[in-house]
């Protein structure tokens, strides 16, 4: 397809929610998009803060920046709460709302762009397909999270189905019938949603905008997930793409060493790695009965730890939120590595001693563990985590071993010890899981091998139709 003219030529802007699992995702596609487009002019748009954490991809000219003026404290939020990570989840709701107070600088962003534009953004960030059709522009939402998860939460927000019945077990009706949920699957804030309180009122909102786009960009796989694009396509009326898997690339800081000369003492496949996330955690009494199960199961673990849920998440950690002991005995016997807040995932998970993750199943962990062949035990704490358990369940490389954070959440030490034991021990179903697990991160890297990988052909016909609409666009006449 020929190019167009260079005083012409397409300007993406991609706008991801303030949250440190949204914003290198977009970060990563502009590197993917200059990678496919070396002409193409691609800014990110976010606050101050977030963007001066970043670390830029390489790329002639290089990807741009731009800063949007966001004041948290305007919104009764603390002054430094420029991302989710800095703020409880009791305040997230107060944070979605927060984050619309960037319409104004967005549209005057946008409108001081010569040229075509096409702006991708986040799914939080709904409106701006309205600011797209006042521009003129293309519209695309990008969701980093997967097709099915997506889907399901969506639904979940429109229809709050287990708000209509006493029944622990229902149906997702009306969109997607063949979808049952538990109870236990429904995340806290959404199991105490009328339809008329604030977090209903902001994703409905949500859901409402994002139909007003052009298209869905999709971090997954078609091969994987093309029953959640379809009901993404259903559900949104437009085409969804499969983009992915859009992955984080390892990182090499030196505070690393000691983690890995670790993990090189160990045999392959044998060590657990243990996270929750950036921003999530569990209760004390929890993470307690979690570590007695660790120490059960009798296999090495890294466990990246973090205070308990209602803690700061700055805070130190405080060995009494452990066993007495616990970590004395496991780093005695190298049978356990504790790591106090953030720890390199990628890494220990591409490590060859890298076994098991137990995992909240967000959708980022999801795909960093299959791309690399490590099944999952699964304990999906919130947000669509719940559905990306059931999906990775479904597809044989998942064992759920609890569900939630709440008072009423169990998690007992004999079922961790069972899980771990089964996933990773000498067991007909841990190597079944290993297997497909392996097949899985075939089928993703094959979707990026050129010329032909189902993500590629997905990007190129994305880029083709938006340049095509530019150009219908621009030879319309008055």
């Amino acid at each position: 397809m020929a190019a167009v003219e260079a005083k012409e030529s397409l300007h993406i802007v991609l706008f991801p929610f303030l949250a440190h699992g949204h914003v290198p995702a977009f970060l990563r596609l502009a590197g993917i998009l200059r990678a496919l487009r070396p002409g193409l002019d691609v800014t990110l748009v976010s606050t101050q803060r977030l963007l001066g954490s970043l670390t830029l991809p390489a790329a002639s000219p290089p990807v741009r920046l731009h800063a949007l003026p966001f004041a948290p404290a305007d919104q009764g939020l603390p002054p430094d709460a420029d991302s989710l990570a800095d703020i409880q989840v009791h305040q997230f709701i107060s944070f979605f709302r927060a984050s619309e107070s960037l319409r104004p600088a967005f549209e005057e962003f946008v409108s001081g762009i010569g040229g075509p534009v096409c702006i991708v953004a986040d799914a939080f960030f709904g409106w701006t397909a309205q600011v797209a059709r006042a521009r003129g522009a293309s519209h695309a939402v990008f969701l980093p999270g997967g097709a099915f998860g997506n889907a399901v939460f969506f639904s979940v927000w429109e229809h709050l189905p287990h708000a209509a019945t006493a029944a622990d077990e229902f149906p997702l009706l009306p969109d997607f019938p063949d979808v049952v949920l538990h109870r236990t699957q429904i995340p806290r804030y959404i199991l105490s949603a009328t339809g008329a309180d604030p977090w209903s009122a902001f994703f409905r909102r949500v859901v409402a905008l994002c139909r007003k786009t052009d298209a869905l960009l999709v971090n997954t796989v078609q091969e994987l997930e093309p029953s959640g694009l379809d009901m993404l396509r259903r559900s949104f009326g437009v085409q969804p793409w499969a983009i992915g898997p859009v992955l984080a690339a390892p990182t090499t800081p030196s505070d690393d060493a000691s983690i890995i000369q670790w993990l090189d003492a160990h045999p392959p496949r044998s060590v657990l790695y243990v996270s929750f996330g950036s921003q999530n955690s569990i209760m004390a009494d929890q993470m307690a009965e979690l570590a007695l199960g660790l120490e059960a199961s009798g296999r090495p673990f890294v466990w990246a730890l973090r205070p308990p849920l209602g803690f700061d998440g700055k805070d130190a950690f405080r060995p009494e939120w452990l066993p007495a002991g616990f970590e004395e005995r496991t780093a005695r016997a190298s049978a356990g590595l504790l790591v106090r807040g953030w720890a390199p995932q990628v890494r220990i998970l591409s490590h060859p001693s890298a076994g098991a993750f137990l995992s909240h199943c967000g959708w980022n962990s999801v795909l960093e563990s299959l791309s690399h062949g490590v099944p999952l035990i699964g304990w999906p704490l919130g947000a669509e985590q719940f559905f990306n358990a059931k999906l990775v369940v479904d597809w044989g490389v998942c064992v759920e071993v609890a569900r939630g954070n709440l008072e009423s959440s169990t998690v007992e030490r004999e079922k961790v010890a069972e899980a771990v034991r089964t996933v990773m021990g000498e067991t007909a179903k841990g190597g079944e899981m290993k297997r497909k697990a392996v097949a899985i991160a075939r089928t993703m890297a094959a979707a990026w091998e050129a010329p032909g990988g189902s993500t590629l052909q997905s990007l190129e016909g994305f880029l083709r139709r938006v340049e095509t609409s530019m150009r219908c666009v621009r030879d319309s006449p008055l």
